[in-house]
C-alpha cells in the first residue's frame, strides 16, 4: 500500500481544507482528494477515509465547504493534517453562513447529494450552493506527500 501511495504522490496537487459543522462545532481536515464532477449542475467530490473523523461529521451534517489554500496558508495545511502549528490562530471566516479558511484562493459551499463507498474511502458528491474566487493569490501545491512546491503558475 505504501508503494501505491508513493506512486500516486507523483501527481502534483493543490491542497484544500474541508470544513463542516456538527452540533455547533466546526471540524476541518486537509485533503487533496477533491475534484469537480459536473459543471451543470455544479458538483464537487471529496474523498474521505472511512476511519476519519470527517467521515462521521459529513455523514451527520450532510454538507461541507471547501477552501482552496494559497501559498501563504501552508500552516493551515499542516495544522489540519494532524501537525498542530503553535503560531497559527485558528479562526474561521463566515462565507454564506458556513465556516471557511480566511483569505483562501477559492471557497465552495455544498450540500451532499450522494455518497459512494469505494474501498477504504467514501466519495461525497456535493451540489455547489455558492462559490467565490480570489484571483490575486497563488495555489499551494504539493508533490510526493507534503513537500511544498513553489508555484510557477502564470495567469
Amino acid at each position: 500500500m505504501k508503494e501505491f501511495r508513493n506512486a500516486c504522490g507523483k501527481f502534483a496537487t493543490g491542497i484544500v481544507i474541508i470544513t463542516t459543522e456538527v452540533d455547533g462545532e466546526v471540524h476541518g481536515m486537509t485533503a487533496n482528494g477533491f475534484m469537480s464532477v459536473s459543471l451543470d449542475p455544479s458538483l464537487l467530490l471529496v474523498s474521505i477515509g472511512n476511519d476519519q473523523k470527517m467521515f462521521d461529521c459529513i455523514t451527520k451534517s450532510n454538507q461541507y465547504a471547501i477552501s482552496i489554500l494559497s501559498t501563504e496558508q501552508e500552516a493551515w495545511s499542516q495544522h489540519f493534517a494532524g501537525a498542530p502549528q503553535d503560531d497559527l490562530k485558528v479562526e474561521f471566516s463566515l462565507f454564506q453562513n458556513v465556516k471557511v479558511v480566511p483569505n483562501a484562493l477559492a471557497y465552495f459551499t455544498t450540500n451532499v447529494v450522494s455518497s459512494h463507498l469505494e474501498g477504504d474511502h467514501t466519495l461525497f458528491i456535493g451540489k455547489v450552493d455558492y462559490y467565490k474566487v480570489n484571483d490575486e493569490l497563488e495555489p499551494l501545491l504539493y508533490y510526493k506527500g507534503y513537500k511544498k512546491l513553489e508555484s510557477n503558475i502564470k495567469n
